[in-house]
């Protein structure tokens, strides 16, 4: 299956510089609210486990927050070193969304 997704992403990179998709399947949960559950904390991670198994980069960008004020976030995937392309198109989607104000290299100091 490994080798599928591998091959399957190397397609896709041949036309695209970058992917964006889902970071997970649903919003964003309270801390803790699934932790009795492991099947649905795994299943809450399904949409990073192709770049995952690929070891491949990808990053997850705010764009928004659901009704209740919990964030959304989309990811950027890109291939194999590819994190400069990476970085540019996460920086230009967060650009996108300037309310969210959070940038990302503000983050990590």
């Amino acid at each position: 299956m490994r080798t599928l997704i591998i091959g399957a992403l190397d397609d896709a990179y041949q036309r695209y510089d970058a992917l964006i998709g889902a970071t997970t399947p649903s919003t964003a949960f309270l801390i803790g609210a699934k932790a009795d559950d492991p099947l649905e904390m795994y299943l809450s991670d399904v949409c990073t486990i192709p770049s995952n198994l690929a070891g491949h980069p990808a990053i997850s960008v705010p764009v928004g927050t659901d009704d209740a004020g919990l964030p959304i976030g989309v990811q950027v995937l890109a291939p194999a070193l590819g994190e400069v392309t990476m970085m540019r198109v996460a920086a230009a989607v967060e650009d996108a969304a300037p309310e969210l104000a959070v940038p990302m290299m503000a983050a990590s100091r």
